[in-house]
């Protein structure tokens, strides 16, 4: 049996007014998802433990298996390694994105207007030149995701808030805290980064630049989700099966790598509504030839919602119908392929940020018999035989492992 698990970014949420009360998923025209929905099991995952932290490092963890527990260290060493950052047992990375913040001091966005990356490579070595040293070390992403790591005994233990969740927050009510004695230097150092790098990139260059052009500015450094190095099993170790990521996100990719997944990347992939379905479709069905799961994720819809634009996250939806699913079907054998689809995390647009309600998931298997589910979205499938599971059930569900339903 082959697998393939479809991660559709963020496409949980509320029923709302603008979409005549319902869901974006209930919204959308998604002939293909919904024709497996009806040959599917399908049920609930909580993909965010209680009381954790609620983001895509932590469900996507969750949703390969692992828990997030015991697993998880900040998002930021999962980016290094995707990024091919090295880092000692003493580093502490973190995610730091570009962000805009206005003229009141509130943040206005988690990516600067979605700052192209030839513009953040310029402001990120511009960094590097003016808050940079043998101990502070910034290294350049996608757009506005980037890497900030601190070498030389600094502390992990500094709570940091994603600036996504925060729209509209003044930066300076979200300064890092230090959770201990021993994490005072480290929370000092990275609220001064933060002050500092609004001083040294309001003016730059680039920036200028984008104002003048009527674009959100790359203003400010934002470091958060601090972690050090992990050490877990791979996927195949746990399962005995060779597995294959496509995404255009570093956490993603950085997670897979810790898996021991092999990365596809996908020409044109970008992490937002104009990415490359047919691409991403395409490296999927190569990747079975010689993989035993593929992990394809599609960020899309999660960046919709956090642009606050329902009609978008409607369209992104459709297109990985589409696009995406619609392509893949055409060029799998469905007699030996299971096939999963998932969120990995609620982001409703209202908010424009993540929450931690359990997600809809359906996993078709050509072996076994469906439940009575006709679609996939938040309400039907709460009525799918599997009710609401937890931990490792759903990664076993999908396997076959200890499943007799």
């Amino acid at each position: 049996m082959k697998y393939i698990i479809v991660i559709m970014d963020g496409a949980a949420d509320r029923p709302m007014e603008e979409l005549g009360g319902k869901t974006p998923l209930q919204a959308a025209k998604k002939d293909n998802i919904d024709g497996l929905a009806k040959k599917s099991r399908c049920g609930l995952f909580r993909t965010i433990p209680r009381n954790f932290s609620t983001g895509s490092a932590v469900a996507n963890l969750s949703i390969l298996g692992y828990d997030p527990i015991e697993h998880f260290h900040g998002r930021g060493v999962l980016e290094a390694a995707a990024m091919n950052v090295p880092l000692d047992g003493t580093d502490v990375a973190f995610r730091c994105n570009t962000i805009c913040v206005s003229e009141d001091g509130k943040i206005k966005n988690h990516s600067a207007g979605h700052i192209s990356s030839e513009e953040a490579s310029v402001l990120i070595a511009y960094a590097n030149e003016k808050l940079g040293s043998d101990r502070i070390v910034f290294h350049q992403g996608v757009s506005y995701r980037h890497l900030l790591v601190l070498k030389g005994g600094f502390s992990p233990d500094v709570k940091c808030y994603p600036p996504h969740d925060y729209t509209g927050i003044p930066y300076k009510e979200l300064f890092v805290k230090p959770k201990n004695e021993q994490a005072k230097e480290t929370a000092g150092l990275l609220n001064k980064i933060i002050d500092d790098s609004e001083r040294i990139m309001e003016k730059h260059p680039v920036n200028i630049a984008r104002a003048k052009a009527g674009k959100d500015m790359a203003n400010m450094l934002w470091p958060w989700s601090p972690g050090k190095k992990p050490a877990m099993k791979t996927f195949q170790e746990r399962f005995g099966i060779k597995g294959a990521v496509i995404s255009a996100v570093d956490l993603i990719k950085g997670l897979g790598l810790y898996g021991g997944f092999d990365i596809i990347n996908v020409q044109g992939a970008t992490g937002l509504y104009n990415t490359n379905y047919e691409g991403k479709a395409e490296g999927c069905i190569r990747a079975l030839e010689n993989h035993d799961l593929v992990y394809v994720h599609v960020e899309a819809p999660d960046e919709a919602s956090h642009e606050g634009d329902a009609r978008l996250k409607v369209k992104c939806i459709e297109d990985i119908d589409r696009r995406l699913t619609g392509n893949i079907l055409k060029g799998i054998n469905i007699k030996n392929t299971a096939m999963a689809f998932l969120p990995d995390h609620y982001t409703p647009v209202f908010t424009k940020a993540h929450s931690p309600e359990p997600v809809p998931f359906m996993i078709y298997n050509p072996l076994k018999e469906p439940d009575s589910v006709q679609t996939f979205d938040e309400t039907a499938c709460a009525s799918g035989s599997y009710g609401l599971v937890e931990d490792n059930t759903f990664i076993n569900k999908l396997l076959g492992r200890g499943d007799n339903g």
